[in-house]
């Protein structure tokens, strides 16, 4: 028996724990999932993905294996759950009935998605960039190399560099800004 299948049993049988793990390891993957169907609103993906979790304990007893991960189970009633948010647009969530065990570390996941979000977000921007741009931002931020070493890596000089990688932080803030859009 695999461990995810442990664990769905265990939640069953009202363990909170081990629905609290269950939680763990879909919550980002979930997140996702909502977030880019309710266009890419962060405050209605997170409300979403906790009444998908939330309708997940309430009926983890119901849940049977029929040849599919507990995963697609997961997946399904996200899906039921966001539209259900466009049928009423009032997303509404009722965290007191969750066990507090059953969303343990809930907030350094959620800094674990936002992490996630910013370096995709970050990625994407960088990938708009000129080429030589992509090259000093990579070198300088990602692998560390001083200015000097990227000069010889690229065959340019330093000041070149140095304008090359203000040019390429100019973008990648106007990237990113663009991104996000209003607040």
């Amino acid at each position: 028996m695999k461990e995810e299948d442990k664990l769905v049993n265990k939640a069953k049988n009202g363990e909170a724990r081990a629905f609290g793990q269950l939680y763990d390891t879909y919550l980002t993957p979930i997140y996702r999932f909502v977030f880019l169907r309710v266009g890419g609103s962060k405050a209605d993906a997170e409300d979403i993905c906790h009444q998908t979790f939330l309708k997940a304990w309430q009926n983890i007893k119901d849940y049977e294996f029929q040849g599919f991960p507990f995963s697609s189970w997961l997946y399904r009633i996200a899906q039921n759950t966001v539209i259900d948010y466009y049928r009423t647009k009032k997303p509404n969530l009722d965290m007191e009935i969750v066990p507090e065990d059953a969303l343990s570390e809930t907030s350094a996941i959620d800094e674990k998605i936002d992490r996630d979000f910013e370096l995709r977000t970050v990625r994407l921007a960088i990938a708009k960039l000129e080429p030589d741009q992509q090259n000093v931002i990579l070198m300088k931020f990602v692998n560390d190399l001083s200015n000097k070493e990227i000069a010889a890596v690229l065959g340019k000089s330093e000041g070149a560099i140095r304008v090359i990688q203000h040019r390429a932080l100019k973008q990648l803030k106007k990237h990113v800004d663009d991104t996000k859009g209003p607040d």
